[in-house]
């Protein structure tokens, strides 16, 4: 999963990797981990997250899985929902709806478990 270049809400600054135009420097080709350490700012959930993330993976191997089909993309919604490997992806990016009972198919009869929930 995406979780270093591009992930704008959970990186402060900009990536920069070394290069002639700024010199070769290292200063912005960095993830500041040390921001999660810090009680009177949010990253630490951020960092949660992650290791739930990475908890996820090493339990289901969606990464390393062939399978993947985009199910949902509903850009009014805001939810984009897939399938990888054995593990479905429901993600509401909108920023004032919560859905209950979204209506999504599947190619999988059988029934689903949440394993992660952002929302708890």
């Amino acid at each position: 999963y995406l979780n270093f270049m591009g992930n704008e809400f959970g990186h402060p600054e900009w990536i920069d990797f070394p290069r002639p135009e700024n010199g070769w420097s290292h200063h912005h080709c960095r993830r500041r981990w040390d921001l999660a350490e810090d009680e009177l700012l949010r990253y630490k959930f951020f960092m949660a997250f992650d290791e739930l993330m990475q908890a996820c993976e090493s339990r289901f191997k969606w990464l390393c899985s062939e399978h993947q089909y985009v199910t949902v993309k509903n850009n009014m919604d805001k939810v984009i929902a897939f399938e990888r490997g054995d593990v479905f992806f429901v993600f509401n990016f909108h920023p004032c709806n919560s859905y209950t009972d979204y209506q999504i198919g599947l190619s999988w009869d059988e029934p689903m478990r949440t394993v992660l929930d952002s929302d708890e």
